[in-house]
């Protein structure tokens, strides 16, 4: 299907940081969970230790999730949540993606 203008300024307008799959998805999974840990993470996305890990730190980086880590008992804990950046980075995403959608219904 060839590019219109219109679909082609849509689609370059998306947020590189979260149009990845596995960012997609923990973006996803912390916008409706308060938070959830590094494994409930993994579970969710059925995805790897490295995944999640490299994945989550980019996020981080650029301030669209919080990372806390502590302690249960003696076992380490990694909690992560949604930021208000991160909620806001994640609404133009899927407002740009329906827009892309729309531009190319009518092609």
């Amino acid at each position: 299907m060839p590019k219109t203008p219109r679909s082609s300024s849509v689609a370059s307008a998306l947020d590189r940081t979260i149009h990845e799959p596995i960012r997609l998805g923990i973006i996803s999974a912390l916008a409706v969970n308060e938070r959830l840990t590094f494994n409930e993470l993994k579970q969710r996305l059925d995805t790897t230790d490295g995944n999640v890990s490299v994945h989550a730190r980019k996020l981080e980086d650029v301030g669209y999730l919080s990372c806390h880590k502590g302690f249960a008992g003696r076992v380490p804990r990694t909690e992560y949540k949604i930021t208000a950046a991160g909620r806001r980075a994640m609404d133009r995403y899927f407002a740009h993606m329906l827009a892309l959608i729309e531009s190319v219904k009518g092609s």
